[in-house]
């Protein structure tokens, strides 16, 4: 994409913004609110995120909550950022988590993985705080021919599927990323987090989303089309569906920590 395309397509209240300053994180929350076909979208990624937790009470933590509103589904969520970020609960690296040994229900987190420079300490650190049977819920980008395109072409972050290992050099908390680490990590190199991470058990990974996102411009972009077609493109999308693992954008995945109920 052309600077000056990508330029006019910028969302304009944060156009030119620091990824990495904490004030473009909350203006990206009147960005979010702004834009209902977004809202809706996330609505169910979150919907989806707390159908799959597990069973029973205990806390929760979001990773990465940001501009998110996960907290309105799941009152007593622990809500944090890496930045600073008011209305949140905690600011924290997810690699050096302050939690006690199995004293976390669960960790959630929304386009964050990918954003995780070191993320094998992240997977050791949530396999010491979440209990048996636990799980981590995650909504990441994906990798297939599609979204390849669209990655590739249209986005601002690296998306790098022909990186050999898990590390990206870190630029900032927010811009540093390679958003195909969730498909190399829980796909192309299945077999090896295995290995490294038996507490881990891949419970499912479904891809799904081919084009809503895009369509909605997401945090960063104009919508690209009307607000009212969003149950048009859902729709859509809910046709192509046995096409997800060609076009999907994104993928919904569970881990869950070894030693629960079976």
């Amino acid at each position: 994409m052309s600077a000056s395309a990508k330029r006019l397509l910028e969302d304009p209240l944060t156009r030119g913004r620091d990824l990495d300053d904490p004030q473009t994180t909350e203006l990206r929350r009147q960005v979010m609110r702004d834009k209902p076909f977004l809202r809706q979208l996330y609505g169910e990624w979150y919907a989806t995120i707390v159908n799959a937790l597990p069973p029973g009470r205990g806390p929760v933590l979001e990773l990465g909550s940001g501009a998110g509103f996960l907290d309105q589904l799941l009152p007593d969520l622990i809500t944090s950022d890496l930045l600073p970020v008011r209305g949140l609960s905690l600011a924290l690296d997810a690699r050096s988590l302050p939690f006690g040994r199995g004293s976390l229900r669960a960790v959630v987190m929304t386009d964050v993985l990918h954003h995780l420079p070191g993320c094998r300490r992240f997977f050791h650190e949530a396999a010491r705080c979440v209990r048996a049977g636990g799980r981590i819920v995650m909504v990441e980008p994906w990798v297939t021919p599609w979204s390849r395109l669209v990655y590739g072409r249209l986005h601002h972050e690296p998306f790098l599927p022909e990186s050999v290992d898990w590390e990206f050099p870190s630029s900032g908390p927010l811009s540093g990323a390679n958003g195909a680490l969730p498909w190399i990590v829980f796909f192309r190199d299945r077999a090896l987090f295995e290995r490294e991470f038996p507490e881990w058990t891949i419970r499912s990974i479904r891809p799904t989303m081919p084009f809503r996102y895009l369509l909605s411009g997401g945090i960063s972009m104009r919508s690209l089309v009307p607000d009212w077609t969003y149950k048009i493109a859902r729709g859509l999308e809910a046709v192509l569906g046995p096409l997800n693992g060609h076009l999907a954008m994104f993928a919904v995945i569970v881990l869950e920590r070894a030693g629960g109920p079976r």
